[in-house]
């Protein structure tokens, strides 16, 4: 891929000098730049906080609906500068968001709302604690905006890698939308040769009627999804013994693991058949012309069934799943080739009431609660030999009950002009956050893990964090031309209710809380109408999450201990950015810097014996970088538009004296270079035709720095083209085709990307 990367860094030099080659006559005089935002034809106004001190991005409904082949909300990111949304295949729960700064199982690093009620799940800081991504169905969503950085005071510290903000739509008038997808997945790796289906159903209907308006939605994804993972070993060297020889089996496959050394794979597994319904009602009511209250309410229904598929067959021709086995006269144990299921029951209620004067003051109350009312997973480890554990005999296992885990947030905030208009001298923003998450979590052993009851409990986690704030931040206007924004957000925090425990004892712990503060300042310079320059400077603290510090997790060969006294981490970020809008496009470059210090990540501690993996904080990790950003309307002929976008980051540990020899290493899952680029060429109204291409550069999936061979396990970096042709041939029939990795390139984000997919769809709106 080394000529790959060094397209991408000719792109750069490319993306920065077409602003002058293209630009022509100069920008209107209107074009006056507060935000760069990415957006289509006729677009809808980006939904970011007034006065912002960073740069943005955004996409309208009407440019996904052109370019992206999204059977889910978190698909509608996926051409937004220097984003990646983990989403393994469709209807991934684990769709983990990753920014120019933050990796792809950094969870707790960057911030989703959906109409200003918080989706992100704080309550861990892995690939299980994704934002609830199927609370919003991809149908109702207006526009999606992303903030880079923690520059405003306005958001927490969860913001250093970014803040996404979901619009979902308001009805004007009686209006019904009906939609049906489909999508094909053919899948062959090692002994996997499948077809993949997925489908997808959604009907809306709103209305406005006089000062209130609703929105009631039905969404069904049914969904299978390629292997997830596959259960492997090291070339063995260990000899059979003749006294008690195990079963003899054959068609294991042979390649190398993500560090170059030889193995075997023996089957897959984590292959998910998972089907959810999303249930939405919006109502809003307008008590006089510029206030206006509005309830949310959404209801998530999942059920999974994970498989497994063994390679192996024994001397009689049947699958052998677990156990100890023997292969060219060598001794192996297979472990892994076990069925999964799950069922969810998920709640959302959000209410909030907004001001919208545009006078000298305008305020906002947004409350949220989100709810595990029931989550509840079964395993099993305990099927071997021949049994697949879907028998009508099944073997023990496991249930682990999340419910009554969640968490609820309040917002008050409020903004002073100073001239009683916007655009005044002083923009005083001013507020107080809330939220609290509670962690409840029992598992349970069963004679028969897929219908058997609970029996004994094999262990307990429960805990509660909690974070009170208040922000103030100021948007000075020193002159027409120069404006100074100052902000500070005191957090204190506080982790309590912490226990730990097992069938046999109980860990309790003991209360914890921490205050901090964080300030904030950017200056920016209008150079010109269509010229802006911006420096900025923010200062942020992740606090743990409440699985860090209270939930050990065991497994099957290893177990995650907690740490009850991680300390937060602690961001100093900064950007310096110049934006230029064009003739019908736009372009930024910005300059980034990150400094994090007691970084929270999962490692193996080296200075104990035996050594420990576990939860812990890495003392400095520096990043710094590059991101260009172009959009360009009717290039070269009319109805062509392109958007592209090229960063480069460099990070590095800087230290780390739990495990000094990653010392130097790069932060596991940031890209050196990542790139995309989208084409749209409208022949007439009632044709789009998009293609679109994607790429992530070289990066590693431990802090160890040693997976470097591109197999299953390795973080690698790919090269994605997709295809999306749309026909409308009037206001009420959409038909489109596509495809998303057509040139069907093997890539793995540990877990295997989608092969080569393609994608029907037919919607129907009055």
């Amino acid at each position: 891929m080394e000529g790959v990367r060094m397209v991408f860094s000719r792109l750069t030099v490319v993306t920065v000098l077409i602003p002058w080659a293209v630009q022509g006559e100069p920008a209107p005089a209107d074009a006056m730049l507060e935000a760069v935002v990415v957006q289509g034809r006729g677009a809808s106004a980006p939904t970011v906080p007034e006065n912002l001190p960073a740069s943005t991005a955004g996409v309208d409904a009407g440019l996904i609906a052109e370019s992206v082949n999204a059977m889910t909300s978190a698909e509608t990111l996926k051409y937004l500068p220097s984003m990646l949304v983990r989403e393994r295949y469709i209807g991934d729960r684990n769709g983990i968001v990753a920014t120019r700064t933050t990796g792809s199982i950094d969870s707790a690093g960057s911030i989703v709302y959906a109409d200003g009620l918080l989706l992100s799940n704080f309550l861990g800081n892995s690939y299980s604690y994704p934002p609830r991504w199927g609370m919003v169905s991809p149908e109702e969503i207006a526009r999606v905006d992303v903030i880079y950085g923690p520059f405003s005071a306005l958001y927490p510290g969860n913001s250093a890698g970014g803040v996404a903000l979901i619009s979902t739509r308001d009805p004007e008038r009686l209006e019904g939308h009906l939609n049906a997808q489909g999508s094909v997945q053919d899948y062959a790796i090692y002994g996997t040769d499948e077809r993949y289906d997925s489908h997808h159903l959604s009907a809306s209907l709103a209305n406005r009627m006089g000062r209130g308006s609703f929105w009631l939605s039905a969404d069904r994804l049914d969904a299978q999804g390629q292997p997830m993972s596959y259960a492997t070993a090291a070339l063995s060297r260990t000899s059979i013994d003749p006294e008690a020889p195990p079963p003899a089996v054959s068609g294991a496959y042979r390649d190398e693991d993500p560090t170059g050394a030889q193995r075997l794979v023996f089957g897959a597994y984590g292959i998910d058949h998972t089907v959810q319904d999303n249930l939405t009602f919006k109502l809003a009511y307008d008590l006089t012309p510029t206030l206006r209250a509005a309830y949310r309410s959404g209801l998530w229904q999942n059920d999974s069934e994970t498989g497994a598929q063994s390679y192996l067959r024994d001397a009689a021709g049947q699958p052998f799943y677990n156990g100890k086995v023997a292969i060219d006269g060598t001794l192996y144990t297979v472990r892994g080739l076990s069925p999964g299921q799950s069922e969810s029951l998920h709640y959302l209620h959000g209410l909030s009431l907004k001001s919208d004067t545009e006078g000298p003051w305008d305020w906002e109350a947004v409350a949220s609660l989100y709810d595990y009312d029931e989550d509840e997973s079964r395993s099993t480890t305990a099927n071997a030999g021949a049994d697949s554990g879907l028998g009508t005999r099944r073997p023990s296992g496991r249930i682990t009950d999340m419910s009554g885990t969640g968490w609820q947030s309040l917002d008050g905030r409020g903004i002073w002009r100073s001239a009683g208009q916007p655009g005044s001298p002083h923009e005083l923003s001013f507020g107080y956050h809330f939220d609290r998450y509670e962690l409840a979590s029992v598992a349970y052993a069963t004679d028969d893990w897929l219908t058997g009851g609970r029996g004994d409990v094999q262990s307990a986690s429960e805990g509660k964090t909690e974070t009170h704030a208040v922000y103030l931040q100021d948007a000075w206007r020193l002159d027409p031309d120069w404006t100074l924004v100052l902000g500070l957000r005191p957090e204190y925090w506080r982790a309590f209710d912490g226990v730990n425990a097992t069938s046999t004892a109980s860990q309790p712990y003991a209360s914890r809380s921490k205050t901090t503060v964080s300030p904030k300042v950017s200056l920016s310079y209008q150079l010109a109408a269509d010229w802006l320059l911006r420096g900025s400077i923010g200062q942020a603290y992740r606090f743990p999450t409440v699985t860090e510090l209270f939930q050990k997790i065991s497994g099957t060969t290893s177990d995650l201990q907690n740490d009850p006294d991680l300390k937060p981490e602690q961001v100093l970020a900064s950007e310096f950015a110049v934006e230029h809008a064009l003739p019908g496009g736009l372009w930024r470059t910005s300059l980034f810097h990150q400094k994090r210090e007691d970084a929270l990540y999962t490692q193996r501690d080296v200075t104990v014996f035996p050594n420990l993996t576990s939860v812990q904080n890495v003392e400095e990790i520096q990043l710094y970088g590059i991101e260009t950003v172009l959009e360009l309307a009717d290039l070269l002929i009319i109805g062509l538009d392109v958007r592209a976008s090229v960063t480069y980051a460099h990070s590095r540990i800087k230290e780390n004296t739990r495990n000094p020899e990653t010392e130097g290493n790069w932060q596991p899952r940031i890209p050196d270079w990542r790139a995309t680029v989208l084409t749209i060429y409208r022949p007439s109204d009632a044709w789009a035709c998009a293609l679109g291409l994607r790429y992530s550069g070289a990066q590693y999936g431990n802090l160890e720095n040693t997976d470097t061979h591109r197999s299953f396990g390795d973080s690698s970096e790919y090269v994605f083209l997709d295809a999306k042709l749309s026909y409308f041939p009037n206001a009420n029939w959409t038909f489109s085709a596509g495809a998303d990795n057509l040139t069907d390139y093997a890539a793995y984000v540990y877990h295997p990307w989608p092969g080569r997919t393609f994608f029907a769809n037919v919607k129907y709106a009055f």
